[in-house]
């Protein structure tokens, strides 16, 4: 009998101890990334797993068309536990109630990307990284015009007649021209205006200047001249020596280039060289039922050692003060005049306004 009760005393402990060991708490994660993104972002969890072997991880990549499906899957109440977001749809779910605060871990992180992901003064996302638009210039096209490559601290009217130079010697287009709000935002910035108003002289001489670039100059491609073609292809291609747009490109032209290029912070209008700056980090819903969990996770995620590794694909300005990366000193002086964009809940449906509005302006 006493063998019996041992036994089966060990059955139980046996048995119990292999539900706790099944029993692990689930996590959903979503974000958007490329290719280069997506496989740091899986290996990261795989790591993090190792470490935290209670907790699993569930990893939502939606590629495309991110934030109308995050939208989607708060309004059915079945959102992540955790979600990449940006400073511009952030107000949005901050607003509606639906983020968990996190304003007790914001030490070590750069003070305009804390700034940019709080919502009444509340941080709701842990920092990622910083966005900031610069120029991408092929130096082998300049080198074909026999002109300087651009140095800092040079000015839009400086600029100007590089790109006439560029067009005249070369006939390649010079200068990128997209009609998102995001790529003309800086020469608003520069020139001391912005989205919220439009008519003021600042803002009307800003947007003259950027749309004779395409119309009165023929320095950027018209539409019908890029047909589908992206303006990160037309610079891979050559049809383009310079392009305005962000780091997340790096990568790409890293890999693909078949050119020698370099960077240069955006000319100086009126008020300096002046551009948006905007931040995507992590964030937690309040939806989320193991909170304490997701904390992990997240600090995780925003750990030193985690945005190294993205800092060192070349993907991201880091977020994080004790990060290096490549080209930081530049990067520091373009922060250092660079302005958080000014968002609030309706900021979406001003951009698509402005597209409709001024598609006639630039075309």
């Amino acid at each position: 009998m006493k063998k019996l009760i041992i036994i089966i005393c060990s059955l139980l402990l046996l048995v119990s101890g292999c539900k706790q060991k099944d029993e692990k708490i689930k996590l959903q994660f979503a974000s958007w990334g490329s290719k280069t993104e997506v496989a740091i972002i899986r290996e990261i969890i795989k790591d993090f797993e190792s470490e935290n072997p209670n907790i699993k991880i569930d990893f939502l990549h939606i590629p495309q068309n991110y934030f109308p499906k995050i939208h989607l899957l708060f309004a059915a109440n079945t959102e992540p536990d955790i979600i990449f977001l940006n400073n511009q749809y952030l107000p949005i779910y901050a607003n509606a109630g639906k983020l968990t605060p996190l304003e007790n871990h914001s030490k070590g992180f750069n003070t305009k990307a804390l700034n940019a992901l709080s919502y009444n003064n509340t941080l709701y996302a842990i920092p990622r990284d910083i966005s900031l638009l610069f120029i991408y210039y092929n130096k082998n096209i300049f080198n074909k015009a026999g002109i300087s490559y651009p140095k800092a601290g040079w000015t839009q009217n400086e600029f100007l007649q590089t790109a006439i130079k560029i067009k005249e010697k070369t006939k390649n287009f010079a200068i990128s021209f997209e009609e998102d709000p995001l790529y003309y935002l800086p020469y608003l910035t520069s020139e001391g205006a912005d989205f919220y108003d439009l008519n003021s002289t600042e803002a009307q001489n800003a947007l003259k200047f950027y749309a004779e670039l395409r119309k009165k100059h023929h320095l950027a491609p018209r539409k019908e001249e890029s047909a589908s073609a992206t303006m990160a292809q037309m610079f891979l291609q050559q049809h383009l020596a310079m392009h305005l747009s962000g780091r997340w490109l790096t990568p790409k032209y890293d890999n693909e280039a078949t050119f020698e290029w370099d960077i240069i912070e955006f000319p100086a209008g009126t008020k300096g060289s002046i551009v948006p700056l905007d931040a995507s980090g992590w964030a937690i819903t309040n939806a989320c039922k193991h909170k304490e969990e997701a904390l992990i996770f997240v600090e995780y995620l925003s750990s030193q050692k985690v945005i190294q590794k993205f800092a060192d694909t070349g993907l991201i300005i880091p977020a994080r003060n004790d990060v290096t990366f490549k080209n930081s000193k530049l990067f520091t002086q373009i922060l250092k005049n660079a302005i958080p964009t000014p968002v609030d809940t309706h900021y979406n449906k001003l951009l698509d306004k402005l597209k409709q509005d001024l598609e006639p302006i630039f075309n």
